[in-house]
């Protein structure tokens, strides 16, 4: 890891498909551990589920007697008992942001990207927790974790892994269990990011159903640096944004332009 931590982490993802079956089984809790672990201090600036938020006038959190004294002093200087404009409560208030993460599990899918795709789904989880959603597809959509299901990264990462890749790339059915997963959220803006090369070879056209999904939520593709061109001409005729990624370790400075406000 300290030499080499994105062929590291590739090497350990590839381990995870092992035959041998206690190989696989050590192999996909280790791997658990440790990309949630690159997660974690990828989005360490950004751990917490809101930010303390102080505002006057409102009954819900904890009274911040700082910023209510000289209130409480001026009410009590004119005979009468403070009320409640007359305090300041603070209070977490919860980012606004839901993030359903749709990630390619076709047979394209192994190795360096499927690490990629492991560290975005922690990171995701890890900073949105109960509106974020990861669905992983190939010629069918699994939902790994569902809106408001609020699962334990490592859970996230290992059910990942466990899943084979193999399969066709039906996009089209993916952004619609996107736009499904996103429908359960009450957040003010949504977000769909696709972590694919986004060579849909069957099912239905995937531009309707990216047309579809925009009507309500944000679209972001982020393709693999080395296989950019069919993820890029998708993001571009839907209107998506678009970023590339190398290796685990640019997953920080793709998901910051993924999920940067339109």
């Amino acid at each position: 890891m300290a030499d080499d931590p994105d062929d590291t982490l590739s090497l350990l993802v590839d381990m995870a498909a092992a035959t041998d079956e206690t190989l696989r089984s050590l192999a996909t809790r280790l791997a658990g551990r440790v990309l949630v672990e690159v997660a974690r201090h990828g989005v360490v600036r950004q751990r917490g589920v809101g930010r303390l938020r102080s505002v006057r006038g409102r009954a819900e959190g904890d009274l911040d007697l700082d910023e209510s004294l000289d209130a409480i002093v001026a009410a009590r200087a004119v005979g009468r008992a403070p009320n409640l404009d007359d305090l300041t409560t603070r209070s977490w208030e919860r980012h606004d942001t839901a993030v359903c993460l749709v990630i390619d599990r076709s047979g394209s899918m192994s190795g360096a990207r499927l690490a990629t795709a492991a560290v975005a789904a922690a990171a995701v989880v890890i900073r949105y927790r109960g509106d974020a959603a990861v669905v992983a597809f190939s010629d069918e959509a699994i939902v790994v974790s569902g809106m408001d299901e609020q699962r334990e990264p490592e859970d996230v990462v290992s059910d990942l892994l466990r899943l084979r890749g193999s399969g066709t790339t039906d996009l089209g059915l993916a952004l619609r269990a996107a736009t499904r997963q996103l429908a359960r959220s009450t957040a003010g803006r949504r977000v769909v990011v696709v972590l694919s090369d986004c060579r849909s070879n069957t099912g239905g056209a995937a531009v309707d159903a990216a047309a579809e999904l925009v009507e309500d939520a944000e679209l972001a593709v982020i393709g693999p640096a080395d296989d950019d061109e069919d993820a890029q001409e998708f993001a571009t005729s839907v209107g998506a944004r678009f970023a590339t990624i190398a290796a685990p370790s640019g997953d920080p400075e793709a998901l910051a332009v993924a999920l940067a406000a339109g």
